[in-house]
């Protein structure tokens, strides 16, 4: 059973690290479905709002982080993704200490280096993203 929980721990962090990018591309869609829902959009269309909003936040993104050269500007493009990263790798870094550990320092300690190791990862994956532009032509 313990091989297990870990098989399962081990899976929920490769998860974490692997979509810690689309968190706020995907709270944003969240937001937009959500709202057109009670505007009066229906299931589908909310749905459909939705999955535009995340897309836009996500391709827009990507383009401006792309274009953008200057590394404070990046920065600040950047800054969003790893924020609502980083608070959700500290959520579920707690929620999985607490599973394991009664003390509050602990889980607490534990909780802010997930947060800093998704933020972190969500930065990386982010610029990772960005195609460099192919040699010879002028932009």
């Amino acid at each position: 059973m313990i091989i297990v929980g870990l098989v399962g721990i081990a899976s929920l962090c490769w998860l974490l690290f692997t979509l810690a990018v689309y968190a706020l591309p995907f709270f944003l869609g969240m937001f937009v479905g959500l709202a057109a829902y009670h505007g009066g959009a229906g299931a589908i269309g909310a749905i459909l709002s939705g999955l535009v909003g995340s897309a836009i936040t996500l391709v827009d993104a990507q383009l401006a982080f792309a274009m953008v050269k200057a590394p404070i500007l990046r920065g600040a493009i950047a800054l969003p993704f790893v924020a609502s990263a980083a608070i959700t790798g500290y959520r579920l870094t707690l929620g999985l200490a607490h599973i394991g550990m009664a003390s509050h320092t602990w889980t607490t300690i534990l909780a802010a280096i997930g947060a800093v190791s998704v933020g972190g990862t969500a930065f990386v994956r982010m610029a990772a993203m960005v195609v460099p532009p192919v040699a010879g032509r002028a932009m």
